[in-house]
């Protein structure tokens, strides 16, 4: 089970799990009402490197992103649920709109995304490009989301 660590104290893990020779990937997302696809993406971003961070956007910038309502679970509450896959070793969850600053601290050696992006279309490809880092598109085609199980869930699929 991962742990949901605060900025500061990852930077300090990532630099030790780096200098026990363990490699880094990062994978971010909003993560509300977990999902199959949620989970094979992780799955997907673990494979790529030693060491598997997920950062969790907080609840201001899923309502910028998403709209009124969302999220629907919170940020701590995603970020808990997240840790609780064997296939994560950290999470953190971060303010910012976009998870640029973020692979600017830590320096991810892989930064992985889903498949409804390619490595030209990831916003933060030139981030990563920048200090060494590689994109790496994982997980299954995007053909699950969150909503669309909402509107099963609340009898409003089209």
């Amino acid at each position: 089970m991962g742990k949901v660590l605060a900025r500061d104290a990852l930077a300090g893990v990532v630099a030790d799990e780096r200098a026990r020779g363990r490699t880094v990937a990062l994978a971010n997302g909003v993560f509300d009402l977990l999902h199959v696809g949620h989970v094979r993406y992780l799955e997907g971003a673990a494979q790529e490197a030693d060491v598997l961070v997920v950062a969790v956007n907080d609840d201001r910038s899923v309502r910028a992103l998403k709209g009124p309502g969302r999220p629907i679970l919170d940020d701590v509450s995603r970020a808990e649920l997240i840790a609780a896959l064997r296939c994560v070793d950290y999470v953190i969850v971060f303010p910012e709109p976009t998870v640029g600053p973020l692979l600017e601290l830590l320096k991810p050696d892989v930064h992985c995304k889903g498949t409804d992006y390619t490595v030209d279309t990831v916003p933060e490809r030139a981030i990563v490009e920048a200090y060494g880092g590689r994109t790496a598109i994982v997980g299954d085609p995007k053909d699950h989301s969150t909503r669309d199980l909402i509107a099963r869930v609340t009898g409003q699929a089209r």
